[in-house]
């Protein structure tokens, strides 16, 4: 059971991980609150594709979520703030002993929920797309908190209101490969390669086109059958 959890929480981390968060609409209004997330999103970057797998990861992923926890607790009524601690606790997760995963999986929850009730729009719709992946990729009960309807509510309520999304239209194309929907997971990711790229962040947009790339690759011959 516990090698269950793990797996599926490192899947949720994964992915909230790499959404893609454009600096917030309040830069003008508060340049310390745009100038923590940059560095957030940042640094998440540098750790999650430049610092091979291991311990040394971990450490610094580690690190990183605790500044995470700092800048929510000094930006209190900013939903970017708490997307942002809440996908690090996500990350951490992905990271942790099998033991305190989940634990770790149902904070990253409850900030997200917060962060979805604050603003629901704020970074590309970052809130409702990581607790969409959380619900998906968690199990369900009695094990974990896993929920497919919440999870496909969130991830469409993503899409809509981030048209342009790409890690919204990713995760979302990503919940129904799993749920079998393997036609329109397709069609989801072929409108997601679409989108104009982010000059911003070069790495992380060649590494989300490459994953939707690759799985469209395996969805293929799948086609038929949904």
């Amino acid at each position: 059971m516990s090698v269950s959890i793990r797996a599926t929480v490192l899947a949720a981390a994964l992915a909230c991980g790499g959404i893609w968060l454009s600096l917030p609409a309040c830069a003008a209004e508060d340049p310390a609150l745009a100038n923590a997330v940059h560095h957030l999103q940042q640094r998440w970057e540098a750790i999650k594709f430049n610092v091979p797998e291991g311990e040394a990861q971990t450490q610094q992923m580690n690190a990183l979520g605790e500044e995470a926890d700092a800048v929510a607790a000094r930006f209190p009524d900013r939903p970017e703030a708490q997307i942002w601690d809440g996908i690090l606790t996500s990350e951490r997760a992905s990271m942790a002993s099998a033991f305190s995963a989940l634990g770790l999986a149902k904070r990253a929850r409850d900030i997200l929920e917060k962060a979805v009730a604050a603003d629901p729009r704020a970074l590309d719709a970052g809130a409702p797309t990581s607790l969409g992946v959380l619900y998906y990729r968690v199990p369900g009960f009695p094990i974990g908190f896993g929920d497919k309807t919440k999870a496909r509510h969130l991830l469409e309520r993503a899409v809509h209101t981030a048209p342009t999304g790409l890690d919204a239209w990713y995760f979302y194309g990503d919940f129904l490969m799993a749920q079998g929907e393997y036609a329109k997971a397709a069609e989801v990711w072929r409108h997601a390669l679409t989108f104009p790229p982010h000059p911003d962040r070069p790495l992380w947009d060649k590494n989300r086109r490459a994953m939707i790339e690759e799985q469209l690759a395996k969805i293929e011959p799948k086609l038929g059958k949904s």
